[in-house]
């Protein structure tokens, strides 16, 4: 008898984002085929056994092989990074190509695509990092990358080599409203941090804990307000990133009050990491958790796990920003232990982010499972334009799935695929971790053994977010 399917997984337990069902899944030609009771025989059969099953996760907000000013560098490049993701559940992933200031955004991604193309092990799209808004980049090289798949962007409020004034940044949501793209704003008063930063220089404060003294929750608060100010006027949505605690939750929730379509992203650093991991003396040690915005306290990860559980956050990303702590290349530029304005920010978390969700999410009883779906897959796809394709279990989507093993894990720098020398959430005690992964059809990760998808991962050309109204005139 031949068989209808080329893989059948029985007995599963499937969450979607919006339900929850008993049944088989049928998989041909690297997409479902059928859901149901009893499906027809396949040619390779995985029995669930009744464990949960949800979407391939969606990694919206992630860096691998960022180009970096040297002596620096990302530890992770397309290799490396696509296999963690892999490991930990995640099928898709959406790092930044960045446009160097004086340069095209064109060359940016043609660049990106070099170091992605033939080496990522999940399927791949590609965010702008606009830096240099100019009359060339604003009429003719933005428009036709997002007319071309490149439909997502990220603007910076902070950072000297990324930062754009309000102006720019006015000029380019602009461009989003009339074009139907999704704008990132990463929003830190800049002014605000340079200031603090040479004060506390000037008082000799200049371990890697003073960090966060030099940015505290009014610096982002600040920004959130001013960036929700500036897409009000231009009357277009925007997507606030990395959100860190209390008071930029508080302006999002203003806003959504008045009515404006303000989307926000959070990152497993602000539900599980504090301050205190900066660290509590002048140990360099702190190094390992400086970020931008930094953690907060016990009580804003509180309010973070409120917003993930009310509807307040649209995605939840892991911001992966991988330097290895003793590295010359990494947190330690140059060999020195340098003053916290100089470590490059930014930790590893592309593998670890769906595991701390779904174990201390779901299993601890703060999220629902179809919500924990919502969070790491759905909306992720609609917000940057690869729903349905991806972030659900349909029929005609890719077969992008993971099942869950409920059973207790220490987290270890060891047993993680990155190639970053350490997690911030070393010695952690999971309910869960990923027991099989799954990209268009094929078993990537078998909860023991990572094993490359034939062909690679592929990139993938976004359309317009689903989550915008209808594009409009200016």
């Amino acid at each position: 008898m031949t068989a209808i399917f080329d893989c059948v997984i029985r007995n599963a337990r499937l969450a979607t984002a919006s339900d929850t069902i008993d049944c088989d899944i049928g998989i041909r030609q690297g997409r479902i085929a059928m859901l149901g009771q009893g499906l027809a025989q396949g040619t390779r059969e995985i029995d669930a056994a009744g464990r949960v099953v949800t979407p391939g996760g969606i990694d919206g907000h992630c860096h691998l092989d960022q180009p970096m000013e040297p002596p620096v560098r990302m530890a992770d490049n397309f290799d490396t990074g696509t296999r963690a993701a892999a490991c930990g559940g995640t099928t898709t992933v959406i790092p930044f190509a960045a446009q160097v200031k004086g340069n095209s955004l064109q060359a940016a991604v043609d660049d990106y695509h070099r170091r992605a193309d033939g080496v990522a092990h999940v399927d791949y799209a590609f965010h702008l990092i606009v830096s240099d808004p100019t009359d060339t980049v604003l009429n003719s090289e933005l428009p036709s990358l997002i007319r071309n798949g490149y439909t997502s962007f990220k603007l910076y409020m902070t950072y000297d080599d990324l930062k754009l004034d309000d102006g720019q940044i006015l000029d380019v949501l602009a461009l989003a409203r009339r074009e139907g793209a999704m704008a990132m704003i990463h929003a830190e008063n800049a002014d605000c941090i340079a200031w603090l930063t040479k004060k506390l220089e000037a008082a000799g404060q200049t371990a890697p804990r003073f960090h966060s003294h030099s940015r505290p929750m009014l610096v982002e608060r600040e920004a959130t307000h001013r960036a929700i100010s500036l897409a009000e006027l231009i009357d277009v949505p925007i997507l606030i990133v990395h959100v860190s605690g209390r008071e930029a939750v508080e302006q999002i929730r203003w806003a959504r009050g008045r009515g404006m379509k303000i989307f926000a992203e959070t990152c497993p650093q602000y539900l599980f990491l504090t301050a205190a991991d900066l660290g509590i003396d002048d140990s360099y040690l702190g190094a390992k958790c400086v970020c931008s915005p930094p953690p907060r306290d016990a009580s804003n990860q509180q309010v973070i796990w409120d917003g993930l559980s009310d509807g307040l956050f649209t995605v939840l990303s892991s911001d992966h920003a991988p330097f290895n702590y003793d590295d010359p290349a990494g947190k330690k530029p140059g060999g020195k232990e340098v003053p916290f304005a100089y470590i490059p920010n930014g930790i590893p978390g592309i593998e670890t982010r769906m595991p701390l969700l779904y174990s201390e999410g779901v299993l601890g009883g703060r999220l629902t499972l179809n919500r924990f779906v919502e969070l790491t897959a759905t909306q992720p796809a609609k917000a940057y334009g690869l729903h349905p394709r991806k972030g659900t279990v349909a029929i005609g989507s890719d077969a992008d799935l993971v099942i869950w093993d409920h059973r207790e894990v220490t987290l270890t720098n060891s047993m993680l695929h990155h190639a970053v020398d350490y997690t911030p959430y070393e010695g952690m005690t999971l309910k869960a971790w990923p027991g099989l992964t799954m990209l268009r059809g094929q078993v990537v990760w078998d909860g023991t053994t990572f094993t490359p998808p034939s062909g690679g991962g592929q990139f993938l050309r976004c359309g317009m977010p689903s989550l915008l109204p209808a594009r409009r005139s200016v």
